[in-house]
């Protein structure tokens, strides 16, 4: 591994991430509405402890700046790297702002940000200062394009080293990235991010939401984040005139993100012949209304609620859960168990790939599905031929077997987890519901769960080394497993 390269890359990551840190503390020392002076400080600090380091950091990776090719292991390392220390620096804010967290808290609520988890161990949000709330937003924004894949974006001196970090940063992983260059392809998908983000503060905007909560809801809807300005996240405007509207507003850009950012490119490079092929937004679609209404339907037929409440109930919480952004309306925890154990379905399943959700992707059940009706043909006609084609691509057997490895990892890690904080949570009254679906709600990024983790708690009760341990969960998901589990090998370190 060439560790100078490594440094000189995460430096700059770090020394943006400071920059970031910067702006949040610009707006807290000019925000008019409330005084945000221990925010300021505190941002102004962490920036400066950052980009120290990261200045450190570029010195020891040498100052030289032409890059011609990143090799494949170091682009890997750089990436686990990154999101590990974009996490641990991210979390120096709410070390040093007033009401404050500790280490764990710090780190985790961080890295929930990072991997727009949206999970949060404060127990009382509107505490907070709105710099240090500004900057939770920021963070989900951030991870929600893929610190990396801005980076490459905006650091187009990397030449062919960009195509190495990109094809690793998890949210824009696709077939589609060999159409153009991947720097002209980031650079899209930026455009793209960044207009959807416009239209959606000024819609919020017009719809009655100050600017502040206008662009912090924003932030964490388009990168599927989920975090809150309100105790009771969207819950808040559910009483409002036009709350439907918001919900409604939020959740056509909650679904809209969790379909595959490149699929914005090739409707706007015209490739309708691509769109035409697509199954993993088409499949995404059909399970999220199917869960709406068999939601809708069945707590309309228990006398629950009236349908037009029960559909949007179930709208909002099925695409927030759905797309793995975790805002919270209506508390699940008093819906029927059946309810809940779709919800948990959807929670696994997650968003498509290419998008800012999590879960392990629609994608990969395709190639599941496909692959296992494959199998139970071949078992009575072995002679038999198949060509394996999700969104118009054949899938060969390598690919197919990495995919398969893929989801016996996944839950092999989801079982183990659960083990874990179940050993970690000893001696507590945490019960095994709450434990297992912590778990989930950290490996696939969603943020609230059941039990004690539901949609009107958090995650403050556990012990610190459990916070700890599932925001590494949280990064491991984000990365989805391979970029982070790279660390634990020593043949990644080896010189070559």
């Amino acid at each position: 591994m060439n560790r100078q390269l490594v440094a000189r890359i995460t430096g700059i990551l770090l020394l943006l991430e400071a920059v970031a840190m910067m702006g949040c503390g610009l707006f807290a020392r000019l925000d008019v509405v409330a005084d945000d002076e221990q925010a300021m400080i505190a941002l102004f600090q962490s920036a400066g402890i950052t980009g120290a380091v990261a200045a450190l950091m570029i010195f020891a990776g040498g100052l030289k700046f032409a890059v011609k090719q990143i090799p494949r292991r170091d682009a890997v390392v750089i990436v686990g790297i990154g999101w590990l220390l974009s996490s641990t620096f991210g979390g120096l804010p709410y070390l040093l702002c007033p009401p404050g967290l500790d280490w764990a808290g710090a780190f985790f609520e961080s890295a929930s940000g990072f991997t727009t988890t949206g999970s949060s161990v404060m127990s009382d949000i509107e505490v907070w200062p709105r710099g240090l709330l500004l900057w939770r937003s920021v963070t989900q924004w951030l991870g929600g394009i893929g610190i990396l894949v801005l980076f490459v974006a905006v650091l187009s001196y990397l030449g062919l080293g960009s195509k190495s970090l990109f094809q690793n940063e998890s949210s824009f992983r696709g077939g589609e990235s060999g159409m153009a260059r991947i720097h002209e392809t980031s650079l899209a998908l930026l455009r793209i991010y960044l207009s959807l983000t416009a239209v959606c503060a000024a819609g919020l905007r017009a719809m009655g939401m100050s600017w502040f909560n206008s662009v912090c809801h924003t932030m964490t809807a388009v990168s599927t984040g989920g975090f809150s300005t309100h105790n009771k996240s969207v819950g808040f405007y559910s009483h409002w005139a036009n709350g439907w509207l918001i919900e409604l507003w939020l959740t056509i850009f909650m679904a809209l993100c969790s379909l595959n950012f490149l699929l914005f490119v090739v409707i706007l490079r015209k490739n309708w012949r691509r769109l035409r092929d697509e199954e993993d937004g088409k499949w995404l679609m059909a399970i999220l209304g199917s869960a709406i209404l068999v939601i809708a339907a069945g707590r309309a037929w228990g006398g629950e609620a009236k349908f037009l409440q029960a559909l949007r109930d179930a709208s909002f919480v099925v695409v927030s859960i759905a797309s793995t952004t975790g805002f919270g309306t209506a508390d699940y925890e008093l819906w029927p168990a059946w309810s809940k154990g779709l919800l948990a379905i959807l929670m696994l399943i997650g968003g498509c790939s290419g998008s800012t959700a999590g879960g392990f992707k629609v994608g990969r059940l395709l190639v599941f599905l496909k692959s296992a009706r494959h199998e139970i043909v071949r078992a009575f006609r072995p002679n038999l031929v198949f060509r394996l084609v999700v969104n118009g691509n054949s899938i060969n057997e390598e690919a197919r077997g990495r995919t398969m490895f893929f989801l016996i990892m996944y839950f092999m890690i989801c079982v183990v987890s659960m083990v874990a904080v179940g050993l970690l949570e000893a001696g507590t009254d945490i019960s095994l519901e709450t434990c297992g679906s912590a778990v989930l709600a950290a490996i696939s990024n969603i943020g609230p769960g059941f039990g004690t983790v539901g949609p009107t708690e958090n995650f403050g009760h556990f012990r610190e080394a459990t916070q700890v341990f599932l925001a590494w969960l949280m990064i491991l998901g984000r990365l989805e497993l391979f970029a982070l589990l790279v660390l634990f090998f020593p043949s990644a370190w080896k010189r070559y």
